[in-house]
Order: C-alpha cells, then sequence, then structure tokens
C-alpha cells in the first residue's frame, strides 16, 4: 500500500471485497499490497464441486482428520510455504484480524496429528471468498475444498469466490465469469444470510460424499 493511500485495516478490507476486490503483494518481502480486480473471476459453483471416485476412495480410507477453525494462522503459513507467495506480513496480520473478528475461517487437514492440507477464506454474509491453500499430503487439499463446499451448502452461502481459475481448481468443477456477471452474484450473495459455523460438529467422510452426490 502506497504512503498516498489509506492505511490497510481490517475494516477497509472487508469494503473492498464487497465492492469485488481483494488484496495481494508481489512477494513476501515485499510491504506493499496492491487490489486485484480481475477481468475474468474464479468461482465454484457450489453444485459443481465434483468429488472423483479416486478422492472418495480417499476420504473413506479415513487416514485425514479434518477441523474447522482449529489453526486458521498455521493454514495461512502452510499457504505461505512456498518459493513465491504474495503473503506477506501485512496480509497474515489483516487475516489474522479478520480470523479474531469472525471474517476470516479454515478448514485444516490433519495426518498423525499433523496439519498437512487446508483452506482459508473471508466470508461477508451469503459470500466466501477463497484466499489460499496447501497440501503436503497426496489430496489434502482436494479433501480440504470436499468438506468446505459441503460447509457453504450447509451454512447458506450462494457464492465461492476462487478469485482466478487455475487448471487444478477447473478439475474439480470451478469456473471462469466476467467480471460483471461476478459482480451480480456478488450483490446477490451480499443481500442474503449465511452462517459458516452453523453445520456444528464436522461430518463424516461418507456424508460429505453423498451430499455431494446429490447436489452434483
Amino acid at each position: 500500500m502506497k504512503d498516498s493511500e489509506p492505511p490497510l485495516t481490517p475494516k477497509l478490507l472487508l469494503q473492498a471485497y464487497q465492492v469485488g476486490i481483494f488484496p495481494m503483494s508481489e512477494g513476501r518481502n515485499d510491504p506493499d499490497v496492491f487490489w486485484v480486480d480481475p477481468k475474468m473471476r474464479g468461482i465454484f459453483p457450489l453444485n459443481g464441486f465434483r468429488i472423483s471416485r479416486s478422492l472418495a476412495k480417499t476420504m473413506r480410507k479415513g487416514h485425514f482428520t479434518v477441523t474447522a477453525d482449529a489453526a486458521f494462522h498455521d493454514v495461512m503459513r502452510g499457504c505461505a510455504d512456498r518459493d513465491e507467495t504474495w503473503i506477506n506480513e501485512t496480509i497474515f496480520a489483516l487475516y489474522g484480524a479478520l480470523f479474531q473478528q469472525g471474517h476470516a475461517h479454515s478448514i485444516e487437514v490433519w495426518e498423525n496429528n499433523r496439519l498437512v492440507g487446508g483452506v482459508y477464506g473471508v466470508t461477508i454474509r451469503a459470500a466466501f471468498f477463497g484466499e489460499s491453500m496447501f497440501s503436503k499430503s497426496t489430496s489434502a487439499s482436494k479433501v480440504a475444498l470436499a468438506y468446505l463446499v459441503d460447509r457453504l451448502r450447509a451454512g447458506g452461502f450462494q457464492l465461492f469466490d476462487t478469485q482466478f481459475l487455475t487448471q487444478h481448481l477447473a478439475s474439480l468443477g470451478a469456473v471462469e465469469i466476467p467480471r460483471v456477471t461476478f459482480q451480480k452474484m456478488l450483490a446477490n450473495a451480499l443481500s442474503a444470510d449465511a452462517d459458516f459455523g452453523t453445520q456444528g460438529p464436522i461430518p463424516t467422510a461418507q456424508d460429505v460424499i453423498q451430499r455431494n452426490a446429490q447436489m452434483s
């Protein structure tokens, strides 16, 4: 963020999301943050996420344990633990503050009591803005997404923003839409209510798989 611009605060960050923009940095050691408003936006249609046969098989094996909001800061660290990252100290602090305020959430995937995958993002009304995910074990990030989508559906969310579309996300059902279409979907989601925590206890893998099959 340049000196001539207002300081980036959690409140300003939430306002930015509500008009469709989000912050990034050039790298972990770059103190500046810039706003991004893509012409084409990645989203996950909440009825379009696909749990493949291989992913369902992995989930049924039971060697992963899934939690929600149990290790938010560790998930952010996992997402930033790569050669190139846009998560600098400013962003880390801001999203940590949003988590403390109840506006940011995470899904964690554990294997033998070790955090091996996760995803985090921001919630405003019925919109979930996905920020980043990571995986240190095969399919861990896919498992995190499966549980996240299930939780968003249960909580009444209408929009799952992925910001950009990657081949990995596209293989799971994400699509790319024009900015103007995203803005309309965002407006609808911001006029509705949803609750990330309404689901209660983490469901079993079989429940997630069955509900996904019914929705897809």
